[in-house]
């Protein structure tokens, strides 16, 4: 009998057409969940009777309780080589091997960058506008050339979000717990420290990893420092940033707006009131999501599951 493989919040259904698991095919039966379970409950009593698992991020949790209530699970994948709801530890004393996959380029700098853009020139708004038959335009679009862009983080996608933002004409300063003036003179932007950062940018974005370090890194007093005609955004983890403190910032218009891709919860509550704002741009955690990196994804995921079952599994994490 074939082991049962569920590949889980396939929001677009596009999983099995992105990778060749027909290769697979003797030995396992995949089931593909196309829609987020409602609850840590819901989660367990679906995946009973699967020994695979395929996880894109962190869009289902795997704490101990899980991993515990689901004894035939014998193989976790993940997208990606890091997934801070998988508790690996757990995993491990469990006999759960966990995998990860590879992904490409940046996808996540090009939405940051659109975000910013669909602050200051409303793009999407006058468009919706548009198409709704209204007349002409009403809005008044604020240049991004020479503003200054503050840098939340100066990795591999913060360089990128640097580079493009300089092509636009944009000074860029970054800082980061661990972000040295060498680093950013190499990466050609100036080193701020965080209070001056978050005085002085008229836009905020944010690239560093979800850790214990960084869960609530973007404090209450961060966000009083900056000027209100300031923008913030978010498109790394929602719990980086105190949402409680930055919903109160908006609300009271204390700055301009904000570009939100990612948040505490997910997916956002229907009466989230990030929702009923004017001056917030959401999207549903988009900056992953493009084909490139999903046929990298899946693909692997093909590669991690026939690997495991000769014995030899690739890209363990933990």
């Amino acid at each position: 009998m074939p082991l049962r493989a569920a590949i889980l919040d396939d929001y677009q259904n596009v999983a099995l057409q992105f990778a060749d698991w027909s290769s697979l095919k003797d030995s396992v039966e995949t089931t593909v969940f196309d829609k987020p379970f409602a609850s840590q409950a819901e989660a367990v009593r679906a995946l009973q009777d699967f020994e695979i698992v395929c996880a894109m991020r962190e869009r289902t949790p795997f704490p101990p309780e899980v991993l515990t209530a689901l004894p035939k699970l014998k193989l976790l994948l993940t997208s990606g080589m890091r997934n801070a709801a998988f508790d690996l530890e757990a995993a491990k004393e469990r006999g759960i091997t966990v995998c990860g996959t590879g992904g490409v380029g940046n996808a996540t700098a090009g939405l940051a960058i659109g975000l910013m853009l669909e602050l200051t020139r409303k793009i999407g708004f006058e468009n919706a506008r548009m198409h709704a038959g209204e007349l002409w335009q009403t809005t008044m679009g604020r240049d991004v050339e020479g503003m200054t862009l503050g840098v939340v983080g100066l990795g591999k996608l913060g360089t990128k979000v640097a580079t493009i933002a300089k092509a636009l004409g944009m000074n860029v300063i970054a800082w980061s717990q661990n972000l040295t003036p060498e680093a950013c003179a190499a990466a050609g932007v100036t080193y701020a420290t965080k209070d001056e950062l978050f005085a002085t940018a008229d836009i905020v974005t944010v690239h560093v990893i979800l850790s214990k370090r960084t869960r609530g890194l973007i404090t209450r007093d961060d966000l009083a420092r900056m000027k209100p005609t300031s923008y913030l955004v978010n498109t790394a983890r929602g719990p980086i940033v105190d949402e409680a403190a930055l919903l109160d910032a908006l609300q009271r218009k204390a700055i301009a707006g904000a570009g939100l891709d990612t948040f505490s919860v997910e997916p956002l509550p229907l009466d989230h009131p990030l929702r009923r704002l004017d001056n917030v741009v959401l999207t549903p955690h988009l900056g992953y999501v493009t084909e490139n990196n999903y046929r990298k994804y899946y693909g692997d995921m093909v590669e991690d599951i026939a690997a495991w079952l000769k014995g030899a599994p690739v890209r363990v994490m933990g």
